[in-house]
């Protein structure tokens, strides 16, 4: 009530609450426009999905388009009917010269931009490069009009400064992309549209800025760039080095386990490689260019050349050159790579790094886009290793090449590098990438982890799946249950065993007492003893025998009788 413009979005959602919410809301400005002090401006961003099921007037045509113009035949698909009236009832409240009250509809195209919304999924597909071709569902041949969000709200800032007369505008880019041009999911009904239009207003009204006015294909590198700042997906780059048996290579898997990286080792890049340009050069190549087959066929040859003339090894000039290719790729670029023991030398690093263009400007001297940002350097002793590589199965030090005949000349050119004039290190230290230099092997993985280290930005890589999330949910459950009935068992146990000491020293104590019982009433039969035969000697006889008397007698008083009386002629029969 206190805006001079409201600009209501319903285009992202074909829900019934969020249609009905927006009606409430023009219609209570609509009845308190009498109390409105100056005229306001209600903009409803509603979708071309009202458009989606509207014939040219001539369809017999090839690429009839449907102009804005023809608003009022506009037909909505059934999800889009609440969209098709709340429209209307803008354009019908909203009206008058002298009303307070001014209404605009936008029909907006499918957005996309900064992060996306709807096409989230397919890039998020592409980003992550699990499946060979991003999903189409259909032929694709159907028209999708698109707008990029910054040029709607371009649209949005010329209507609420202009003020045009025309109330109903189409907001689309100057696209005619198809399905197949961009991507179908079977599950989003908006991409089943199908439909061309022709738009007058924002060209010929508006003066717009437009950031993708050919549309989502012509300006795909843009929008993926968007896409990656906005959700962070920068790659992460590592060069793990040092001595054979270090540990490199379980470190770069466990790396790349937790930060989802690609595991770079020269044998299988090179594997790979030899792999794709025989299946090039197969008998049955599928859609492959002669020039493409002829390249691959020279690029085959030269290697298999190479190797047989250096007894099994690649020169470094072509293995260079499929390892850049390597980084390069879209899987490395994407999620970032970790380089396990390469480049050796500072020729090697330099040949592969080094950016001979960037010398003359003021660039960075190397290739940004496959240069490690994070360069480890382990080490440890010789003698260390070779315990390491000596407690390994002989199977496992044949397969790692860490038999005593190869390990130790391994061993002895990788010190001999690492003295040479200029190392690879040095070279990261000239472009002010500086090793980090870890000498203690048990440290390597915590310190790597560390997120001053490595994750000094925010994390830049998607998180587990949701399928994946559900079962590291499960399974932390599981073990967290699993803990909990371990603690509960062994409180049990140990309350048991509480109790059992208890019950133990209590019978302990009760022996215990029973024998100063024991001991006790002896000490005192032992004690009395003497006082005994006093009374049996003294006593008992004189008192027998006047109990006897007084049982004859009867006096009235027996205890009188029992008295002893200090009288000459009387018998002492009490004491």
């Amino acid at each position: 009530m206190e805006c001079d413009v409201v600009v209501y979005n319903i285009s992202e959602s074909a829900t019934q609450q969020q249609v009905e919410e927006a009606t409430w809301v023009l219609t209570a400005l609509h009845n308190e426009m009498l109390n409105f002090k100056s005229q306001k401006l209600f903009i409803l961003v509603s979708t071309v999905m009202t458009w989606a099921m509207t014939k040219p007037q001539n369809p017999d045509e090839t690429d009839a388009l449907v102009s804005e113009e023809q608003f009022i035949r506009r037909r909505p698909r059934p999800a889009f009917r609440n969209h098709h009236s709340l429209e209307k009832l803008v354009l019908t409240l909203a009206k008058g010269k002298k009303s307070k009250l001014a209404g605009y509809v936008v029909a907006s195209g499918l957005q996309y931009g900064k992060g996306e919304d709807l096409f989230h999924y397919f890039f998020k597909v592409s980003w992550l490069m699990e499946f060979p071709k991003v999903p189409i569902f259909g032929q694709g041949t159907n028209y999708i009009p698109t707008i990029h969000v910054s040029d709607l709200g371009g649209v949005i800032q010329n209507i609420i400064q202009l003020r045009p007369r025309p109330k109903y505008i189409v907001a689309v880019d100057n696209s005619r992309n198809t399905l197949e041009d961009i991507v179908q999911p079977e599950e989003l009904e908006c991409l089943g549209i199908n439909l061309r239009l022709e738009t007058f207003i924002i060209n010929d009204f508006f003066n717009l800025s437009w950031t993708s006015e050919t549309g989502m294909v012509e300006n795909m590198d843009n929008i993926v760039q968007e896409y990656k700042d906005t959700w962070q997906l920068l790659p992460i780059r590592i060069l793990l080095l040092g001595p054979p048996a270090v540990g490199k290579t379980t470190l770069a898997g466990k790396l790349c386990h937790h930060y989802r990286l690609h595991q770079i080792k020269l044998k299988e890049v090179l594997e790979e490689k030899i792999a794709q340009l025989e299946i090039v050069n197969g008998p049955n190549p599928e859609k492959i260019s002669q020039e493409i087959m002829t390249a691959a066929q020279t690029q085959l040859g030269n290697i298999h050349k190479s190797m047989k003339e250096n007894q099994g090894r690649l020169v470094d000039r072509l293995l260079f050159d499929i390892v850049e290719e390597k980084l390069n790729s879209k899987p490395c670029k994407n999620q970032g790579f970790v380089l396990d023991g390469f480049p050796k030398t500072y020729e090697q690093a330099k040949m592969i790094f080094s950016d001979d263009l960037a010398l003359m400007s003021k660039a960075p001297a190397y290739k940004q886009a496959i240069t490690p940002e994070y360069v480890f350097a382990l080490d440890a002793s010789d003698d260390f290793l070779t315990r390491r590589v000596q407690g390994l199965p002989e199977n496992v030090a044949e397969k790692m090449r860490y038999t005593q005949d190869e390990f130790v000349p391994r061993l002895t050119k990788h010190r001999q590098l690492s003295g040479a004039e200029e190392t690879v290190c040095d070279y990261f230290d000239q472009i002010e990438i500086h090793p980090l230099h870890i000498g203690t092997v048990c440290k390597a993985t915590t310190t790597l982890h560390s997120d001053k280290l490595i994750t000094n930005k925010r994390q830049r890589n998607y998180g587990l799946s949701p399928e994946e999330q559900k079962e590291q949910d499960q399974k932390k459950e599981e073990e967290g249950r699993q803990k909990r009935s371990a603690e509960a068992a062994e409180r049990k146990l140990r309350n048991e065993a509480v109790l059992a000491e208890m019950a133990a020293q209590y019978e302990d104590w009760q022996k215990k007492l029973s024998e100063v019982k024991r001991q006790e009433s002896e000490q005192l039969e032992v004690q009395a003893l003497p006082l005994r035969n006093y009374l049996m000697k003294y006593v008992m006889p004189s008192l027998t025998e006047a109990m006897v008397k007084c049982s004859k007698i009867k006096p009235e008083d027996p205890v009188d009788f029992l008295v002893f009386k200090k009288k000459p002629f009387q018998q002492n029969y009490l004491c």
